[in-house]
């Protein structure tokens, strides 16, 4: 399942209104920012797309993990797909 904008529970700021092919594929060395809405989405669905099944209440978990316990030294989308089976499993 595709995880939405209308699926998250928290505000971000949107700056990729205009591109959004600029989050697909595959994670990047470019850096995170856990308060970009596009860059979230992204990296939620990405690890979704690793999972038998997912749903909106995995996507919304994963946000709560990204948002409250990400360490500030995770600086890349790479980094932030490695860390996240540590704190969530699929």
């Amino acid at each position: 399942m595709l995880i939405l904008k209308e699926h998250l529970l928290y505000q971000y700021n949107w700056v990729n209104e205009v591109n959004h092919e600029l989050f697909t594929g595959d994670a990047t060395r470019r850096s995170f920012d856990k308060l970009n809405g596009d860059q979230v989405l992204f990296i939620i669905n990405l690890y979704g797309s690793l999972a038998q099944t997912f749903s909106v209440a995995d996507g919304q978990r994963i946000e709560e993990v990204i948002k409250n316990w990400l360490p500030t030294d995770i600086k890349s989308e790479v980094s932030v797909l490695k860390w996240l089976p540590q704190t969530f499993l699929i």
